[in-house]
């Protein structure tokens, strides 16, 4: 009993300490929550990690070609690893195994999005499908994405904007080739590109060079502010630095011009809708219709239209252009290989005057090439975020810790590819795989439910392009240069980009 009175009187003291010195109490408090934080911290079974410097962890790691320094790094942590990015823990998965587990039966946890200083700005607070958090919005919204907008029915019914414009390109190449000219290929694939995109989604080119009207450029610009490093995302505390390295101006700007543009833009489609109903209908079109119909289980505002506009072109623009780059510099350096996918495509056309998409199911080595091609050179790495904790392969990963597949690795790893380094298309003629990501160690388009719903516009594009100037032309390179000294340096942004330009030099073949 007396016990209990002592303790009575302590909590009467204790409280009065509480209410007279309310700073003192939280000066104490403050190493204690610390330390049951730590304490906690390190009751987790963590997946290694490199040693870290104070306050920027393994940012210094990084190097100018991430995909390569991770992979290095993982040879000698594991496949699974924990890195330390400022403020952000990031798991770096280097493997096909874990890629598989993360992607089938852990995919809800892991689906998450990392919300980006850039990407908030950009796509309205992220109510786009790409950067968007998991959740009952962006299930509707790609739901939008994959059944509307993007479904195999809709994809062929933009065929002739391909058509129409590969026959552009070919003709302008065709003018360089009668003058002697060099072709810069890398310009011309992202030209052809912004164009197919732009009638796709928007009904028409924006050709205005320098202006703001030039959609292909500001989603270029879009594509080089989201890859730049931040402070804010890095260092929270940090944040106002962005403002003197200038990024944060240089994101109001970029997005002020955009989403003017884009205001324009759907203010001509809602004349148009009310005005003439027989026009073709291309993506904006489709997204105001279901807007007018309101049987979306969202409210579809303006807002939300932008941001899943932008992402047509921030995932189906540099992307798809870069992919039929790295293919078209791999063929040339490989010489037998090009000489085999020119034989193949010129036998299936034969002698019809047009080489239309219905004749590309025929050519089974080009579809070879660009797999190929797209296994050696994945696109990008888009990080993912979990949403809740989680054990994988035996490790404690927390809720909102970052997760980078580090798809370049696993499609080049020796355990699971003969000669993984080589460009040898044949290995895939004999074993079926696709792009949707059912087979872990080739996902050059994701898997799981953050797939990208892009993927069959994607390349039915390559393939229409790639095959058209491999009809048309031979190519020589510059200056006459051994094929086997073509340069495949890289550059990285948010895509992995060739470093230099690749300009070649067409020849007519001989009838």
């Amino acid at each position: 009993m007396a016990q209990v009175i002592m303790l009575l009187q302590w909590c009467q003291e204790l409280q009065k300490v509480i209410m007279l010195n309310p700073w003192l109490c939280l000066f104490l408090l403050l190493p204690l929550l610390f330390l049951l934080r730590v304490a906690k911290r390190e009751k987790l079974n963590l997946p290694p990690s490199p040693p870290k410097l104070p306050m920027i962890g393994n940012l210094h790691q990084l190097g100018r070609l991430p995909h390569r320094s991770l992979r290095a790094l993982s040879a000698k942590y594991g496949p699974l690893m924990l890195l330390h990015f400022g403020k952000t823990s990031t798991l770096i998965v280097s493997s096909a195994e874990v890629a598989r587990e993360i992607m089938k039966t852990h995919d809800v946890a892991f689906s998450g999005r990392p919300q980006t200083r850039a990407a908030d700005v950009f796509f309205y607070g992220c109510v786009d499908v790409a950067f968007c958090p998991y959740g009952e919005y962006w299930r509707q919204a790609k739901k939008i994405c994959v059944l509307e907008i993007l479904s195999q029915k809709r994809v062929q019914a933009f065929q002739f904007v391909r058509e129409e414009e590969v026959a552009n390109m070919v003709e302008k190449v065709r003018l360089s080739c009668i003058s002697g000219a060099a072709v810069d290929l890398s310009d011309t694939f992202l030209t052809v590109s912004n164009n197919i995109i732009s009638r796709s989604t928007l009904g028409r080119v924006y050709v205005n060079e320098g202006s703001d009207e030039n959609f292909g450029g500001l989603s270029r610009k879009v594509i080089d502010l989201i890859a730049s490093f931040c402070f804010k995302d890095m260092f929270h505390f940090l944040g106002w630095v962005d403002t003197l390295t200038g990024l944060v101006a240089g994101l109001k700007n970029t997005s002020r011009a955009l989403h003017d543009f884009l205001d324009k833009v759907i203010d001509e489609h809602e004349s148009l809708m009310n005005n003439d109903e027989s026009h073709m209908k291309d993506m904006v079109d489709i997204l105001l219709d279901l807007q007018k119909n309101g049987t979306l289980g969202i409210d579809l505002t303006r807002e939300n239209i932008k941001a899943i506009l932008m992402d047509m072109f921030v995932g189906g623009t540099d992307t798809t252009a870069a992919a039929m780059e790295w293919t078209m510099a791999e063929l040339v350096k490989n010489p037998t290989v090009m000489k085999k996918a020119q034989g193949e495509v010129r036998r299936v056309v034969g002698q019809k005057s047009k080489l239309c998409e219905k004749l590309i199911n025929e050519m089974v080595y080009l579809k070879c090439v660009v797999k190929e091609s797209l296994r050696l050179h994945a696109p990008a790495m888009i990080a993912r975020e979990t949403c809740e904790a989680v054990k994988l392969e035996g490790y404690d990963i927390p809720p909102r810790t970052r997760v980078l597949i580090n798809t370049w690795a696993i499609q080049r790893d020796p355990k699971q590819w003969e000669k993984s380094e080589e460009f040898i298309p044949e290995r895939f003629a004999n074993i079926s795989v696709d792009f949707k990501g059912q087979h872990n160690q080739f996902m050059p388009f994701g898997g799981g439910r953050r797939a990208c719903p892009g993927l069959s516009f994607a390349v039915k594009e390559a393939e229409i392009v790639l095959a058209n100037l491999l009809y048309w032309f031979d190519w020589n390179t510059l200056h006459g240069d051994s094929p086997e000294d073509l340069d495949l340096s890289e550059s990285v942004t948010l895509i992995i980009r060739k470093k230099t330009p690749l300009v070649l030099v067409p020849v007519m073949p001989p009838p």
